[in-house]
């Protein structure tokens, strides 16, 4: 059963590695890597992405290859 408005989780592919990737509230992701939660990310414009803290949720400045990756292949499902 689908619950009207929420988002499902989904996969995204990076080589040979395999991102779960689970919407929590508007524009904030957590991703699973190998099975174990990993990082959580949020939009910081159309283009960027930001990791958070793992303990203090704050945004984390700086740029991540990785992040910005995970960030444009949620962008693209999202424009499906």
């Amino acid at each position: 059963m689908k619950l009207e408005g929420a988002q499902e989780p989904f996969d995204i592919e990076l080589g040979d590695v395999v991102y779960s990737v689970f919407p929590e509230e508007e524009d904030v992701f957590v991703i699973f890597k190998d099975g174990r939660e990993y990082l959580k990310i949020i939009r910081d414009n159309d283009t960027a992405w930001l990791k958070l803290h793992p303990e203090t949720e704050l945004p984390m400045f700086g740029m991540d290859e990785e992040v910005n990756y995970i960030g444009d292949k949620i962008n693209e499902r999202r424009e499906k």
